[in-house]
């Protein structure tokens, strides 16, 4: 395998076509000898300026002092978080670029809620990069990160159908094409599993447009063989809106949840996927395969649907599992008041929520992800077996449940007094792990179930035959996580998870990052590492295993320019599932046939009519 550097030692690069029918152990091989030469480089990639404390101003208060990267050169800076105006902020200066100021987290008080539940993880007893670098260079895992990865991302191509303008990445804008063989997916699943003490469950096959592969449905057999037991498929639905049996066959194959881009219910904010979902609903529905909406939240573009997509959710929530809104990672270099314009954080689409859901889902409602971590304590304190605890930072991402009857939405903390409850399996694994006998806390537990649940405000599903009791019950105290199937398949899951950036970035989030992506050249780097240092990570190890488009298009006889979608909307308005999906949602007949299709060209899809 010829790898080659130039003598600036600048990133390898690898004939990539000539591993096109390579073994697993030349995969491999050529793998572990390229990974050191991917990782950054001190005084090449970055340089290192703590030594500088920015200063605090007048009527700003000190949270705490982290570390960050500045937007221009990744190079490591001191930063502060700091509350002002009610809102927390963080602030940074690089000597050779300046200051950066930036939005946190749009309530102050939020934070301070969300900073109670902070948990720190036990860490990974296997890492794959030795401890050489101070964080975020060192990326791999290394033993100085402090999660578990509960959720495995692996990029299945940088091909796409589209060309969103916020997106990460993709193949024509990138000038390269990444699409890992079989053998070399297999590696990297491997890769990830090697994870102790806890073998990450699920994994999320992702890209790009995965659905692009026609090997998709391999793919998704092999991770169920290398033992991951949750998969999920992260795709925009083109493809799944006029295929229904691509449907059936990723089901078959494995399949729990696609993760579904939804970015609004009209065509003005949704000119992404609008017009197809309902067909891909529909197909899903064939197939029993669930689906979460996933929208990308930016201020000045769709914040005024947040309310709505929760409607639409419930709506169809015999299909859609949830909602997971994902406030705007902004890439790029970005002037402060055009980053104005888009910034939006967790607190914000709370609030929002609470306002456009006429206070059914208020912002009490909404738990950060470390809160659950006493259930994992629980759980492992009970069994003896080590459990994901969801050990994330606090401002990383929130959660609830809700269910609707009678037109009412009614969320978990209606009837449940969630922080009780959280303490009180606290306690109880406190109890075993200092000796008390399992059995008694299992008693003391089953007694005392019903303290913590109000069924009187319960939706009436959950009161019949004290159906949540049971759920609890077999959850907690007979350790049958069936029921959890249960439990979700009655409900929508609300999530909400801020991705960093450049502006925004703190190194005390990705320390403690439990969504990671896998490399070709076999690391396991957080989330925020990957996508947003994407130069140091994402981009140069994805370049190293590419092929060049004329290679790729060679090698496949197809023209990577052809792959672009085109939009038929006369047809797909027309249809019933389109009407039957938005029937109250939004005032279709009061949008007319030109502004769809407008909305589809300024979005850069083009629009046919045969």
């Amino acid at each position: 395998m010829r790898i080659e550097v130039s003598s600036k030692g600048e990133t390898p690069v690898i004939d990539y076509k000539s591993l096109h029918g390579a073994s697993y152990n030349t995969i491999k091989e050529t793998a572990e000898k390229v990974r050191p030469l991917l990782m950054p480089r001190p005084g090449v990639d970055y340089k290192i300026y703590l030594s500088k404390r920015p200063a605090l101003k007048e009527g700003e208060e000190l949270i705490t002092y982290t570390q960050s990267v500045c937007p221009e050169c990744n190079s490591l800076l001191t930063a502060a978080v700091f509350k002002r105006d009610g809102k927390v902020w963080i602030r940074k200066v690089c000597p050779e670029h300046g200051e950066f100021e930036e939005l946190y987290f749009g309530d102050a008080a939020a934070y301070e809620r969300f900073r109670t539940f902070q948990r720190d993880g036990k860490g990974n007893t296997v890492t794959h990069v030795p401890l050489s670098a101070l964080c975020p260079y060192n990326c791999g895992v290394c033993p100085r990160h402090k999660s578990n990865a509960a959720l495995i991302n692996i990029v299945l191509t940088n091909r796409c159908d589209l060309s969103c303008f916020y997106c990460f990445f993709y193949a024509s804008r990138a000038g390269y094409v990444y699409e890992p063989t079989l053998e070399h997916i297999r590696y990297m699943l491997r890769q990830a599993r090697l994870a102790e003490p806890i073998k990450p469950p699920a994994i999320q096959l992702t890209g790009g447009e995965p659905t692009l592969r026609e090997d998709l449905v391999d793919i998704i057999r092999m991770a169920r063989e290398e033992g991951f037991t949750h998969i999920q498929l992260n795709t925009n639905g083109i493809r799944l809106a006029f295929d229904p049996e691509l449907a059936v066959k990723v089901r078959k194959a494995g399949t729990n949840v696609v993760y579904l881009s939804f970015d609004g219910v009209s065509p003005f904010t949704n000119p992404k996927n609008h017009w197809e979902v309902p067909y891909a609903l529909d197909n899903l529905r064939k197939a029993g395969l669930g689906a979460v909406l996933v929208p990308t939240v930016i201020k000045s573009y769709n914040l005024n649907e947040m309310g709505s997509i929760i409607r639409f959710g419930l709506r169809h929530n015999d299909i859609v599992r949830g909602v997971n809104f994902q406030p705007v990672s902004i890439t790029g270099r970005m002037p402060r008041k055009e980053r104005d314009k888009e910034r939006v954080t967790i607190p914000d689409v709370i609030k929002t929520i609470e306002v456009q859901t006429n206070g059914q889902i208020r912002s009490e409602d909404w738990y950060p992800v470390p809160s659950v971590v006493p259930i994992s304590r629980f759980v492992e304190a009970l069994t003896g077996k080590p459990q994901i605890a969801f050990t994330t930072h606090f401002a990383c991402g929130a959660a609830t449940y809700v269910w609707q009857e009678d037109g009412e939405i009614i969320p978990i903390t209606r009837f449940v007094n969630v922080d009780e409850f959280l303490a009180y399996l606290d306690e109880k694994a406190q109890e075993i792990e200092k000796g008390k006998n399992k059995y008694l806390v299992m008693l003391d537990v089953t007694l005392k179930l019903r303290k913590f649940v109000d069924l009187k405000k319960a939706p009436k599903r959950l009161r019949e035959g004290n159906k949540f009791l049971r759920i609890l019950y077999e959850v907690f105290v007979k350790h049958n996580y069936e029921s959890l199937g249960e439990f979700h398949y009655n409900t929508l899951f609300l999530g909400m998870m801020h991705f960093q950036d450049l502006y925004n970035h703190d190194v005390a989030r990705v320390m403690r990052c439990d969504i990671h992506y896998i490399m070709p050249d076999g690391r396991q780097v957080p989330f925020c590492s990957f996508n947003v240092i994407s130069d140091l990570y994402r981009d140069r190890a994805q370049k190293a295993f590419s092929y060049s488009i004329s290679d790729w298009e060679k090698l496949t006889g197809k023209s990577l320019k052809d792959i672009g979608y085109k939009r038929n909307i006369k047809k797909l308005i027309s249809g019933e599932p389109y009407k039957r999906h938005y029937k109250d949602i939004i005032d279709i007949d009061a949008i007319s046939y030109e502004q769809h299709v407008l909305a589809s060209k300024r979005f850069g899809i083009p629009v046919i009519e045969d």
